[in-house]
């Protein structure tokens, strides 16, 4: 669910009437490696703050119908982390890194 789009949209694609979102807005943080992921946990947990993550898959209408859903929530509650993490740029236990 969430913020997934990892390309600008043309309007040339069968996906174009979705609402868009950039992967990384304002308050959501994208994450694009292992070290990312745990340089932002570990930042969240000396600062004190929630975690939100969205997993999500570029490809997916779902994930780009909710990305302007999860901007809100990342504005309403400046006091938590969310961050974004595209499944297929880092998959997590596959050892890519």
């Amino acid at each position: 669910m969430g913020l997934c789009w990892t390309k600008l949209n043309t309007g040339n694609d069968a996906h174009s009437q979705l609402p868009t979102a950039e992967l990384a807005y304002r308050n959501v943080h994208l994450v694009t490696t292992v070290d990312k992921w745990e340089e932002k946990l570990s930042d969240a947990n000396r600062d004190g703050k929630i975690v939100v993550v969205n997993f999500s898959a570029s490809w997916s209408n779902p994930c780009r119908s909710i990305a302007p859903a999860y901007n809100e929530l990342a504005d309403k509650y400046p006091f938590m982390l969310f961050l974004t993490v595209d499944v297929d740029e880092l998959a997590f236990g596959t050892g890519a890194q």
